[in-house]
């Protein structure tokens, strides 16, 4: 082993700079691996310092609904402190502006939060605001409405002054303020602010400090039948870290895999680099065999060499992965609830380490089994061609072997084999969709070689499939990477397409909601006074699930309970049996004789009356009841206000839900609902935004309990959280996209022996230094601008899998980022190219040949 080590040693000195050219390659993989675990690491132990600032008290119990008077009791009895909030939303007005938007009103009472505070500006405020009429104001409120701390503010019936600017709330992040910003109010006024109106959706919420806080989730354990009973939930300090973590754990896994997509490129290149090195070793390798060095010594002498450097390589890239993670928080921190520290995470180190010099080895073994095969007898060949092995076994075991690392690797990110399965399909696919390119491009060139071209052009042409090309490499490492760019690009514009669409022609772009029945004529008439047309006055009744084919909650949670206690029995519901979600929440529903022209039937009858034997038969969104797997001829009995309906499912209506309009889970047909407790949904479209502000200021004026959607806020909203995490994808994707440009540079620099002695024959034959240039740059032309457009055709693919599947939208796409794109990557792949082809040209032939 040492005669090996030290073969191997003696053999690199003169190639070192070479071979960590080599493994540059995956250095950048490995920094994103490292700068991920690190963060995933700091993250949990951050979630688990502050989960109690999260949640703000030791246990939190909140309802959709007002508990029933004995509820009430019982809660009132526990804890040591006690706090309540009231949360809704709603419009907020600002009399000096009269800027008006859709806000969270959030009505407190008590010390709330016990852990953690609310961060204000000034500091003072986050106490004393509940000591009078006045509010705290999410600071992005402030901002956009120049308002500040001393002003009026007017919610519902009351106004408030301002006391502070609130800059954080428990568990808020700076998504959930461009989301829905908050404002505090003291519960004392909420009342007066004439909000709580029958129909109104409103969160109630109960906080409690213990003194002893460790037998919190004793209590809660004991306490679980009767929440279920009245559909509540609880949490406590325990479950919001498990419920956070988990949360931010698909987070980093997502990341993690982009991460591994780098490392994966830049093992490409590593391969590529290591092929090119041991051809040109061919004739050392061949010596060594007449010296009587075996086959599996050769083998050994370079695997020890690549060994050594994919150490170095990955520590390197562990070191700037550590600096990397340092800029993770930055990037992140409009997605977290937590602050996040940057200690140093030595177990991430260790797996980035492990990892890197895995598929260092793995792929560089694809070219070093074919040392095996090298016979002393080519020390009297002149090519520098090695045997082929593509019917070596052992090559095809190393294959394997590199497909069970991506599947391993994939699994321990997802903790799921079918997704290990799946990534690593679309990986493979990806990479076998740009090799099948990068041959046939080189095959077409070769069969359909243009010979009456320029001389220029053809010798361009000819280096795509010469020998020592780069074709198959960069075509795979620049175009993935040139996909997940453009498939961010063209997810964005679409998102934000839609909605735009949504709302094109005379399509509506303002709804106005909880209107009660005594104010709908006289907000229709403000409507048709500012002349704005009435496209839709829906009435919208609440209801729960009460039984389901004559079971209760608790009847399908005990069948539940009981059929896990069951050996052999799977995990998922069997056919026909109810799904205990469908007794979740509140829903809203309407009523109406007819379908929409959002709407379609897809299984059963409709019905828009009671029918003749009194049977109400109600229908049900295709999603909705699919998830609580609900079908034709069920048996649901509704309660609506105290009320039962026993009804049953007469038909399936697939909803387009990216229209905005009322659209409904469940719809009743008329003759039921009419004198239920209800409140309207008016839906309207607004010419201008100037019209828009001034309807909503003279609406919020006039029914101050009246909220509204615009549109404009909605576009502005989704273009920002798609800016958000847009951002943290792309910094994540240019890993992929440096790494591609790293594997070019080092395939061109590795190649640069091969090409000075191309660049002596062509000036030989009389070829000027300015021609070889271009011919260079018409080569690389060539191999970027097909790479970034087969890249582009991928993320086409992808785009729109994406849209017709998971965003069920039409794909959008515009023309200036596809060109930007493909322009961009061409053309720094020309620049690169000519970059360090510099020393090709500079070299005199003299020079070369005497050497």
């Amino acid at each position: 082993m040492r005669w090996l080590v030290t073969m191997a040693w003696r053999d690199s000195r003169k190639n070192r700079s070479r071979l960590f050219l080599f493994i540059s390659s995956i250095v950048l993989g490995i920094a994103a691996l490292v700068a991920i675990y690190s963060f995933g690491d700091n993250l949990q132990r951050d979630i688990d310092g502050q989960a109690a600032s999260l949640i703000g008290a030791d246990l939190v119990v909140s309802s959709g609904k007002e508990v029933s008077p004995k509820m009430e009791k019982m809660l009132g009895s526990l804890g040591d402190e006690r706090s309540e909030e009231r949360s809704f939303a709603s419009m907020v007005f600002f009399p000096f502006t009269g800027g008006t938007r859709l806000i969270q009103v959030r009505a407190l009472d008590g010390s709330f939060p016990y852990y953690g505070e609310l961060k204000t500006v000034p500091l003072s405020a986050g106490k004393t605001f509940r000591q009078g009429k006045t509010a705290l104001v999410d600071k992005t409120l402030l901002l956009q409405f120049n308002a500040k701390v001393g002003d009026p503010v007017t919610i519902g019936n009351v106004t408030f002054i301002i006391a502070g600017a609130l800059e954080q709330a428990p568990g808020q992040n700076g998504l959930t303020a461009t989301i829905a910003p908050i404002v505090y109010i003291p519960l004392g006024y909420l009342e007066q602010t004439g909000l709580m109106q029958r129909g109104s959706r409103v969160s109630y919420k109960y906080y409690y400090r213990f003194n002893k806080p460790d037998e919190v989730e004793k209590l809660v354990k004991k306490l679980d039948p009767q929440f279920e009973g009245e559909r509540i939930d609880s949490q406590t300090i325990q479950s919001q870290k498990r419920d956070t973590g988990r949360a931010f754990e698909d987070l980093t896994r997502f990341l993690s895999l982009v991460g591994f997509i780098a490392l994966l490129l830049g093992c490409i290149g590593v391969a590529s680099s290591i092929h090119i090195y041991i051809r040109e070793k061919l004739s050392t390798i061949a010596i060594l065999r007449c010296m009587g060095t075996t086959a599996s010594q050769a083998f050994l002498i370079y695997l020890v060499q690549i060994a050594g450097i994919g150490l170095i390589g990955s520590v390197l890239g562990a070191a700037l992965g550590t600096v990397v993670q340092q800029v993770l928080p930055v990037v992140l921190k409009d997605l977290l609830p937590v602050s996040i520290t940057s200690a140093i995470s030595w177990i991430a180190i260790l797996q980035g380490i492990v990892a890197g010099l895995l598929v260092s080895l793995l792929f560089a073994m694809l070219p070093l089994v074919s040392i095996r095969n090298i016979s002393p007898l080519n020390t009297l060949r002149i090519s520098d061609t090695e045997t082929r092995g593509s019917r070596d076994p052992l090559k095809w075991l190393v294959y394997l072997l590199i497909l069970a690392f991506i599947v391993g690797f994939s699994y321990l990110q997802l903790r799921d084999w079918s997704g290990a399965f799946t990534f690593t399909a679309a990986v493979v696919a990806a990479f076998l969709v740009l090799s099948a390119v990068a041959s046939a491009l080189m095959w077409l060139v070769r069969r359909f070689f243009p010979s009456g071209a320029g001389y220029l052009y053809r010798q361009g042409l000819a280096n795509l499939f010469r020998p020592n090309n780069q074709t198959l490499i960069l075509m795979v490492s620049i175009g993935l990477g040139t996909g997940f760019i453009s498939t961010l690009f063209f997810v964005q514009d679409t998102l934000v397409n839609s909605v735009s669409l949504s709302a094109g022609g005379q399509k509506p772009n303002m709804i106005l909601f909880d209107i009660q029945t005594t104010q709908a004529k006289q907000v229709a008439d403000l409507a048709r006074k500012h002349r704005l047309p009435i496209l839709q006055e829906v009435p919208i009744v609440t209801v729960r699930v009460e039984e389901i084919n004559g079971k209760t909650a608790a009847a399908v949670k005990k069948d539940n309970e009981k059929r896990k206690k069951q050996p052999g029995k799977p995990e998922q519901l069997p056919p026909g049996a109810i799904s205990l979600r469908a007794f979740n929440g509140e829903l809203r529903a309407t009523y109406r004789d007819s379908v929409t022209n959002t709407e379609k039937i897809i299984e059963g009858k409709w019905h828009g009356t009671v029918a003749k034997d009194g049977i109400i038969y109600v229908s049900l969104d295709e999603r909705y009841a699919r998830s609580i797997r609900a079908r034709i001829g069920d048996k649901f009995v509704y309660n609506v206000q105290g009320a039962l309906i026993p009804t049953v499912v007469g038909s399936i209506r697939k909803v387009d839900w990216n229209r905005v309009q009322t659209n409904f889970r469940l719809v009743f047909p008329k003759g039921v609902l009419e004198d239920a407790p209800q409140f309207r949904v008016l839906v309207t479209r607004v010419p201008s935004n100037e019209a828009s502000a001034k309807f909503q200021k003279d609406l919020v004026s006039r029914f101050p309990t009246i909220s509204v959607i615009d549109l404009g806020l909605i576009l502005n909203v989704l273009d920002e959280i798609v800016d958000k995490i847009g951002f943290v994808i792309r910094f994540m994707a240019g890993f992929s996209i440096v790494t591609g440009l790293i594997v070019l540079i080092a395939s061109v620099l590795i190649s640069k022996y091969q090409r000075i002695r191309e660049s002596v024959l062509l000036r030989t034959l009389g070829a000027t230094r300015r021609q070889i240039l271009a011919i260079t740059a018409l080569e690389y032309f060539f191999l970027g601008s097909f790479a970034a457009g087969t890249g582009i055709l991928l993320s086409f693919a992808g785009s729109w899998a994406l849209a017709a599947y998971l965003f069920e939208t039409a794909l959008v796409i515009k023309p200036l980022p596809v060109i930007f794109i493909f322009v961009s990557i061409s053309a720094l792949t020309v620049l690169i190219g000519l970059f360090n082809s510099r020393e090709v040209v500079n070299r005199a032939p003299l020079e070369v040949l005497n050497a």
